[in-house]
């Protein structure tokens, strides 16, 4: 795909942003802590003003709502359909070219295989995130949202994406790799699918395209919907909470194995007595790169286990 930057379109596009929270939208007392913040507190027309760019002529038309304000390490239920129903909406629009989501980076991963999960996208759904806040020296959210609304409006793009530090990814395979750094995240052994650079797109393979299956059978209550809990195998492993958690009520497991799907013989036991009860258990593994392979190889085998967790959720529905 030739590379196309926002100055060369002969046709401006709509893109809507919705503004939910997170880091990019965070303030610190002091400029120079980029720890010590309080997310999620500037609007997303705040966010809009920090970057001129955006306001100049041959860019895009913009449009902005506040869907959400939250820390995103408190992502819920609720705030995923009521995201999902809107973006389905924006999307049936012709002059929406596509939408960009202000997003936390703790639970951007698991947003981002939602939204790849539960919606057909023709169109650009694109998170964005900031691992600074507003106020620092040195913030990467004006630069990330710039890059974001770039890839929302060229024409040909399509799916759910993530946009950060320069480089876009797909749900697959999407991973918070560090705490701090402002690359912070990985794809694993895929890489990005594109990057950004001084304003021009350049891709290196195809469009990530979900199965988009599951919205309209979603019970309308959140709080119904299917309960789905992770366990992780490790080193003096039990199967306490796994029998607490099937006494509780619980609909299905994601076990976050060692290495290649391995689990301790203790935590085997109470998940193999989970299975007989009926509760289906998916293995994910612990390990920040590579799939399942072999006989481990299940459902979850690309999947990290947060991941896994939304797809054996969307499974109970089916």
């Amino acid at each position: 795909m030739p590379s196309i930057s926002l100055a060369e379109r002969s046709t401006p596009a709509t893109v809507v942003i919705l503004g939910t929270g997170g880091t990019i939208a965070g303030t610190s007392a002091r400029p120079g802590d980029n720890v010590g913040y309080t997310a999620a507190q500037r609007s997303v027309q705040d966010l809009l003003a920090a970057v001129p760019a955006l306001a100049a002529p041959g860019a895009p038309g913009i449009e902005a709502e506040q869907l959400a304000q939250l820390d995103s390490k408190d992502m819920d239920h609720a705030t995923w359909l009521a995201l999902a129903q809107r973006v389905q909406q924006l999307l049936a629009r012709p002059e929406v070219s596509g939408v960009v989501i202000t997003h936390g980076t703790d639970t951007l991963e698991e947003t981002a295989w939602w939204l790849h999960s539960v919606l057909a996208a023709p169109k650009p759904v694109v998170l964005v995130a900031a691992m600074r806040p507003a106020t620092a020296l040195a913030a990467d959210g004006p630069q990330n949202l710039l890059d974001a609304v770039t890839v929302a409006a060229t024409p040909g793009v399509a799916g759910v994406l993530a946009v950060l530090a320069g480089q876009v990814f797909g749900a697959t395979g999407l991973r918070k790799a560090h705490t701090y750094r402002t690359q912070a995240f990985t794809a694993g052994d895929g890489g990005p699918i594109a990057v950004l650079e001084e304003g021009q797109l350049r891709q290196f393979r195809a469009w990530p395209q979900g199965p988009g299956r599951a919205l309209d059978r979603l019970p309308a209550r959140p709080q119904d919907w299917p309960w789905v809990e992770i366990v992780s195998s490790h080193a003096g492993a039990r199967g306490d909470g796994v029998r607490a958690l099937l006494a509780a009520g619980v609909r299905g497991l994601v076990v976050a194995s060692t290495g290649n799907g391995t689990v301790h013989r203790e935590l085997e036991a109470a998940l193999a007595s989970a299975q007989a009860a009926g509760v289906p258990v998916w293995r994910a593994t612990r390990c920040a790169d590579g799939v399942l392979i072999g006989a481990a190889a299940g459902p979850a085998a690309a999947l990290s286990p947060w991941q896994a967790r939304v797809a054996l959720m969307l499974s109970l529905l089916d």
